[in-house]
């Protein structure tokens, strides 16, 4: 179980959740708490490198890869 405190200056928010939670059913509630204490938000850089981190093994080969319009559009 999580429960986190955030403050949104959006109308949408991003969760990361812990490795036990995936691929299981959860339930996400949203309410408006006065006085609490709201965890600090992170900079924009420090996101960027966090996500930059995690995603930093991951390659992508596209060689022997030809696009085919005609293959794309044929949606029939």
């Amino acid at each position: 179980m999580i429960r986190r405190i955030l403050k949104s200056n959006k109308n949408w928010l991003t969760l990361e959740l812990p490795d036990d939670l995936v691929g299981k059913m959860i339930e996400v509630i949203a309410l408006s708490v006065e006085n609490a204490a709201v965890e600090d938000p992170t900079s924009k850089e420090i996101r960027i490198t966090t996500f930059k981190d995690k995603v930093r093994n991951f390659t992508f080969n596209s060689g022997g890869y030809k696009f085919d319009r005609d293959e794309a559009n044929d949606y029939q």
